[in-house]
């Protein structure tokens, strides 16, 4: 079996250009531009990397985005108030903090300042809580492509035995609650897993998200299995490969995603999606 690839660039790219339509109908019929505000402390180069490449898809769809660059020696306190100025502007639809933030910002407590309305990330409680209970609201945005990515090639999600390895509050905690609210029967497996293999290889679907290279390899899946693969990580050679050994995998999957073309750019795309989101809300007063 050669597994189908679910190119993720390719997707990405088929949503923005909707998007683009959207976005220009909301200005056409509104007059309304959606605006993205992205805020990033220090220099951390992945994260400058990050916030180009969505800056340039923003562009693309036609919505606007301004970008707020603060030193890495920024007060918490500092980094809280500007949040709040952006809270009160009306002319900000999305907020974004890029994460990680320098050691002596609590990113907890920057993420809890953000306006529920305006945290196009997803990550605030309030659209935690919203996502758990099955409500509309804005989801993180892996998982949210992750999700997409499943239905685009029309995956069946109900009734499958999912299994996520990793829990971390931005991918495997919300994959796993979205791939539930879809009617999955969900596991969750991380670092202190006992026997890993014994979960992975009954998955009809596995989304592995532990950000070590080529741990899963085609032993560890069971035939047929879709396989995402949410890591990403760079080799002494410079070469990306995600946490799944691709070749030996996609011999026994019946879907997965590559790295780099995966789930990368799907999250920016989901990104773009809810600010459009939150530009719609807050026209309605909400």
């Amino acid at each position: 079996m050669s597994a189908e690839v679910i190119n993720g660039r390719d997707l990405a790219q088929e949503i923005r250009l909707e998007l683009k339509d959207e976005v220009s109908k909301m200005i056409q019929e509104e007059g309304v531009t959606p605006h993205l505000t992205v805020v990033l402390v220090g220099d951390n180069p992945a994260s400058k990397s990050y916030v180009k490449g969505k800056e340039k898809a923003a562009k693309e769809v036609g919505i606007s985005s301004s970008l707020v660059e603060l030193p890495e020696t920024t007060s918490e306190e500092e980094l809280l108030n500007l949040i709040h100025k952006l809270n009160e502007d009306k002319t900000v639809n999305g907020i974004l903090v890029q994460l990680p933030l320098p050691n002596h910002i609590r990113e907890q407590k920057v993420i809890e300042m953000i306006n529920p309305n305006k945290d196009v990330d997803g990550f605030h409680p309030v659209n935690i809580g919203r996502m758990m209970l099955g409500e509309d609201t804005f989801l993180p945005c892996t998982p949210y492509g992750i999700i997409t990515m499943l239905k685009s090639r029309n995956i069946s999600i109900e009734g499958k035995h999912a299994v996520v390895i990793g829990r971390s509050n931005i991918v495997g905690k919300p994959v796993g609650q979205l791939l539930l609210n879809e009617n999955a029967t969900v596991t969750y497996c991380h670092s202190r897993t006992a026997n890993l293999k014994e979960f992975t290889t009954k998955a009809d679907i596995l989304i592995v998200a532990i950000g070590k290279p080529n741990v899963v390899t085609a032993e560890d899946i069971k035939d047929g299995a879709v396989v995402i693969d949410v890591g990403i990580n760079r080799l002494e050679t410079g070469k990306l490969t995600g946490d799944v050994d691709f070749d030996s995998a996609a011999d026994k999957a019946s879907f997965i995603t590559p790295v780099p073309k995966g789930v990368g750019p799907m999250t920016i795309a989901m990104l773009l999606k809810n600010t459009i989101k939150a530009a719609k809300g807050l026209e309605k007063g909400e």
